[in-house]
């Protein structure tokens, strides 16, 4: 035995009655879709579930698995102290799970658990699937900040473990769909919201997961989604695998997404290697994109490159540059990317270094290997990396944000010893009020504190 099924189911806590008082009846469909669900988990017998949630312990570049015997969750955040799950976890599966990431250095494990209580993308579930089935033990696995393709990844270390422990496993990835559906939902309406739910639908109601994997994370963002990385993580468990489809629900009257999809095993398919297609895309998109970068990215490359590989430097003003790189100075940011996320960016806003070609080494180094908000990139994601260089025209004094046009002008923010920049054109950013937001944000200024602002224009290398 191994991966039976799978299922991805929302998690609205008002669709127990003791939570929703009534308004439950206004989701009927996922209800009814809930149900039949979990009947079908309660004909599989599943010795083991594991258990995707948003709502467990997250990290940006780390995912968290619970450990230990047991633990135990009630609903009182929600005014239901008297529902309450209690589940024993499967401690030989999770030991195993960490074992095959730990050989292959993939960021999953115990620790840093945060609290044993269940949350309620976990119990949401497992109050519906406890009505048909009781003898299981749980695996519960948490989200990461790491890309769509990670998340992926994991789901097929997931399917390796219960394969190795011959484990009748059925595999369920708790998630919402857009929160920003309509004006009076959580978080109002956005545009992207309802066109995430008819993709995202479409894409799980065709069992097409390596569409996941296409999904432009700006895009997920302003669709205020909940589920996505679960999603990918149950296509991973899948990975390989010949499914039988059901999508059994969708609706959203309280402005966020709720949709079920069922997926019963029926044997192997070797084409479904969706992970190796999106990598072998990757590769491909890449080494075109090489083919027309100019000499200032050449040589941002070149220096990660060598640098990843070596642990050495390349020399100061490497031969066959541009004069105006070798002989002017100017602030410069390296910019790197894996699979449409920044990987690394860091630079500087006035030229430190001789010449704008030791700028860029400089900083395409620091970009790699000390951007504090990332672990430093290994050699074996360089046939993955796109690179832009940046450099930076004279800062100007402007006197609001008026004279801002993010499309055009990056931003300085300062007060006393603190400084805060942001470059222009970046996806997602749209207003001037935005740019100084963020750049305030990334110098630690509050937002009751005076600023002085400076703008500066940029010629992007790509």
């Amino acid at each position: 035995m191994a991966i039976t099924a799978a299922f991805m189911l929302p998690h609205p806590p008002l669709i127990l009655p003791e939570v929703g008082r009534g308004l439950e009846r206004k989701i009927q469909k996922t209800i009814h879709g809930y149900q039949e669900a979990a009947r079908r988990i309660g004909e599989l017998r599943p010795e083991t579930i594991v258990l995707i949630s948003p709502h467990q312990a997250m990290y940006s570049d780390y995912f968290h698995l619970s450990p230990g015997r047991e633990a135990k969750g009630d609903f009182g955040a929600f005014q239901a102290n008297g529902t309450a799950i209690e589940v024993f976890y499967d401690r030989e599966f999770t030991e195993f799970l960490c074992r095959l990431a730990a050989a292959e250095y993939f960021p999953a494990g115990t620790a840093g658990e945060q609290g044993r209580q269940l949350d309620h993308g976990t119990m949401i579930p497992l109050y519906f699937v406890n009505q048909y089935w009781t003898q299981y033990q749980l695996v519960r696995i948490g989200l990461s900040g790491l890309s769509f393709l990670e998340h992926y990844q994991l789901g097929q270390y997931i399917k390796a473990a219960a394969e190795g422990l011959n484990r009748n496993t059925v595999v369920i990835a708790s998630g919402d769909l857009s929160h920003r559906l309509k004006e009076d939902g959580p978080y109002g309406f956005q545009e992207e919201g309802p066109a995430y739910d008819h993709c995202v639908m479409d894409v799980m109601g065709r069992a097409a997961f390596g569409e996941l994997l296409e999904f432009s994370e700006n895009f997920c963002e302003k669709a205020g989604e909940c589920g996505h990385r679960s999603f990918c993580i149950l296509a991973g468990a899948l990975d390989q695998t010949a499914v039988k489809c059901q999508l059994c629900s969708y609706e959203g009257p309280f402005g966020v997404g709720y949709g079920i999809c069922a997926y019963q095993v029926v044997g192997e398919d070797k084409e479904r290697d969706f992970r190796a297609k999106h990598e072998q895309r990757e590769r491909a998109r890449i080494l075109g994109r090489r083919e027309r970068e100019d000499s200032y990215v050449r040589l941002a490359r070149r220096t990660i490159e060598t640098y990843l590989r070596t642990g050495e430097r390349l020399p100061a003003n490497p031969e066959h540059l541009p004069e105006d790189m070798t002989s002017l100075r100017a602030g410069v940011f390296v910019s790197i990317k894996e699979y449409g996320r920044l990987r690394g960016c860091m630079g500087t806003i006035q030229g430190m270094q001789p010449s704008i070609a030791e700028e860029i080494m400089a900083n395409a180094v620091s970009a790699a290997v000390r951007d504090p908000r990332f672990s430093p990139i290994k050699e074996k994601e360089l046939a993955y990396l796109t690179i832009s260089v940046d450099v930076l025209g004279e800062p100007e004094p402007i006197v609001s944000a008026a004279q801002l046009d993010p499309k055009r002008y990056g931003v300085i923010v300062t007060n006393g010893q603190r400084r805060g920049l942001l470059l222009p054109n970046l996806e997602g950013v749209d207003t001037a009020e935005d740019q100084i937001m963020i750049a305030r944000k990334k110098a630690g200024i509050r937002q009751d504190e005076e600023i002085l602002l400076e703008r500066f224009s940029v010629i992007r290398h790509t």
